[in-house]
């Protein structure tokens, strides 16, 4: 694992108690890491809780906190226990997020949908950063923040423009977040955008070509220990290199001013089919 991860130090997770944040949580805890869990399903979290103590390394402490990381009040009460209780993390995985469904109205979905996805999604992440990173600076130990994005803040498929735009968002502060780590003195936290693929999470079922929340887990290890920034998983149907010419496509949009997502424009469909057939040089 990350230099910074080892055995005695914290992890904070939210979203914690399913799903990649849960998968992540597992090996952290079976290193010896003590987990601050953040979650708003409470008998998921508890049933966390339980489960990761049973694999836990000895001297083990699991914590669960039933909040919304939209709260910016009981985010900051958590925090302040949880820099008393258990130190100053060593991780903080911004993992939390709100899925809604596209709905009907597209673009003109409702203002509440938006605010409500921002305010969990976007917000929720800067609510966590505020309320350890001044501490993480201070402790002057290596440590990381993970922000887990989404390819649908990359290429931006249609159908959900409310979550594309707010993961779009996450991955543009996130950015910023790195460059302004690594800019200071000390220079010890350093800041990452994990971007999952099809993964199976939640209650929902397994099908062939998607990755298990624990696969996502080992991956990010992988390339945290290589100091990566941007960590965009492939999986059973997406390989990097299908990945790595959709976000090519993407950029060249704006380089040869063709029309916006013009991967789904009629006009630009052979050309985008021919593309996606020709390797990278």
């Amino acid at each position: 694992m990350h230099r910074a991860l080892t055995n005695g130090r914290t992890a904070v997770i939210t979203g914690g108690a399913s799903g990649i944040g849960r998968a992540v949580a597992q090996r952290l805890a079976a290193a010896g890491l003590h987990l601050a869990l953040i979650d708003t399903n409470a008998r998921k979290l508890a049933e966390a809780e339980a489960e990761l103590g049973t694999h836990a390394a000895p001297g083990v402490r699991i914590a669960g906190f039933n909040i919304d990381v939209s709260d910016r009040v009981a985010y900051q009460t958590v925090a302040d226990r949880v820099l008393k209780d258990m130190g100053t993390p060593a991780l903080l995985m911004n993992n939390a997020a709100l899925f809604v469904h596209g709905g009907p109205g597209g673009i003109l979905d409702p203002l509440e949908t938006w605010r409500r996805v921002f305010d969990v999604n976007f917000f929720g992440v800067l609510n966590g950063i505020s309320a350890f990173l001044p501490a993480m600076l201070a402790a002057n130990e290596a440590a990381l923040i993970v922000n887990t994005g989404s390819k649908q803040g990359i290429t931006h498929p249609p159908g959900n423009p409310a979550y594309n735009s707010v993961k779009a968002a996450l991955n543009g502060y996130t950015m910023n977040l790195a460059r302004d780590l690594r800019q200071r003195e000390e220079g010890k936290v350093s800041a990452h955008l994990l971007v999952p693929g099809w993964t199976t999470t939640g209650d929902h079922e397994h099908r062939p070509g998607a990755w298990t929340a624990d696969q996502v887990a080992g991956y990010l290890f992988d390339r945290l220990d290589n100091e990566d920034f941007y960590i965009i998983c492939p999986d059973g149907e997406t390989s990097t290199e299908m990945d790595n010419k959709r976000i090519l496509w993407q950029a060249l949009d704006m380089i040869e001013n063709r029309p916006a997502l013009s991967r789904w424009h009629e006009d630009y469909a052979d050309a985008f089919a021919a593309f996606m057939k020709k390797p990278l040089d």
